[in-house]
């Protein structure tokens, strides 16, 4: 099992840990070799790593990527020569913490592990993922890139904006006051905003269209509550309990 990061502390805390069986910052030293190739980064980096790829690995060989977005991504894959057997996957189980040193081994335990197979996309690439996600604990799930990017703008990266925007317009001075509900809301605001924008530059469109969604909800409350219509707000309330109830 190899390993490769560009920050040296990475590499060595891996090898420490036994988590890898040789490390190296340099894809040319080790990539040759891989039959197997998982693209753990940002979007952006994935997209970069996509295009270096066939420099770096002479021989075929699986591609799969945890990106958070998946359109581009399998856009990217469908360039790679014949050779390489490409296939899109994310898990859904982040943390708003990165590096490896914030590593949890339960991290993949029952989450959903989304897959975005191509067309090209052999039954031998989709059992060594679908192994994979068995062997994590996951649960694994097969959907369309273009239908990835629409729900996961509305379940992760609009829980995000809403997140850092309840994070900005919190006064600083009220931070020995606040409670678990805060905390819990804001959370995702600590989540290292280059890797987001990458996820939003990649899911522009999607994530306007959950976003103009919130803000006419958003103007249903605000409205209910000026004109003192408690009965709509009521109502308003209940209705999100009640679907609150079936993401749980």
């Amino acid at each position: 099992l190899y390993g490769i990061d560009p920050h040296l502390p990475t590499l060595e805390l891996a090898l420490s840990q036994h988590i890898v069986d040789y490390a190296d910052s340099d894809p040319a030293r080790l990539l040759p070799e891989a039959d197997l190739v998982i693209l753990s980064a940002p979007v952006p980096a994935i997209l970069t790593l996509l295009e270096k790829l066939p420099s770096f690995t002479p021989n075929p060989c699986i591609v799969m990527d945890l990106g958070s977005t998946k359109r581009l991504v399998v856009e990217a894959m469908t360039k790679l020569p014949k050779r390489f057997d490409p296939i899109g996957g994310h898990p859904i189980c982040g943390k708003e913490k990165l590096s490896l040193a914030n590593a949890e081994r339960t991290l993949y335990y029952a989450a959903p592990f989304l897959l975005t197979p191509l067309e090209r996309t052999s039954s031998r690439a989709l059992s060594a993922a679908n192994q994979i996600i068995e062997a994590l604990g996951a649960k694994g799930k097969t959907l369309d890139a273009v239908e990835h990017d629409r729900i996961l703008a509305s379940t992760s990266h609009l829980p995000f904006l809403i997140s850092s925007a309840l994070a900005r317009t919190t006064p600083e001075e009220v931070a020995p006051f606040v409670g678990p509900g805060f905390k819990s809301t804001s959370r995702l605001a600590g989540t290292s905003s280059s890797m987001m924008l990458g996820v939003l530059q990649s899911n522009r469109e999607n994530v306007l269209n959950a976003l103009h969604g919130m803000q006419a909800e958003l103007a249903q409350i605000e409205a209910a509550l000026s004109a003192g219509d408690f009965e709509k707000l009521e109502s308003l309330l209940n209705e999100a309990q009640s679907k609150y109830q079936t993401f749980t």
